[in-house]
């Protein structure tokens, strides 16, 4: 349960940033104060469902292109947030896609930075002072 929450808190959070950072960077992409909350709520909630659901179609019909999984949803995810929210706008092909990347490729590295780099710093840290304070004696 609370490797759920903190999932999920990291998630809102990588989701959060990615907007904020795709919205700065292309001028395309519009997302309005109050209602940026509701759209970060809507995208990470649509990416939540969207994802099992994709992974497991591209599981069944194309496996060489899992590697297109989180990226799809990224895309889907935006499009549902885009229709339903007044908190975000994107207009343009190209747009779309490098937003897509933006957001993907952000809130990936977001959960990578604050999550699994740490949990795998407490599994290797230890071996290192065991190894420094042996070396020590």
């Amino acid at each position: 349960m609370i490797r759920t929450l903190i999932k999920v808190g990291l998630t809102i959070a990588g989701n959060a940033i990615g907007l904020l950072v795709a919205a700065a960077l292309l001028d395309d992409v519009k997302l309005s104060g109050a209602a940026f909350i509701l759209a970060v709520i809507i995208f990470t909630v649509a990416e939540l469902i969207l994802e099992p659901f994709i992974e497991k179609m591209v599981t069944e019909h194309a496996e060489r292109l899992r590697i297109f999984t989180s990226l799809v949803t990224t895309f889907l995810a935006l499009l549902i947030t885009d229709l339903l929210s007044d908190g975000l706008s994107i207009e343009g092909a190209a747009t779309w896609l490098l937003a897509t990347v933006i957001v993907w490729g952000l809130a990936s590295s977001t959960v990578l930075t604050l999550f699994i780099v740490p949990v795998i710093y407490r599994i290797v840290a230890p071996r290192t002072l065991d190894a420094t304070v042996s070396v020590e004696h």
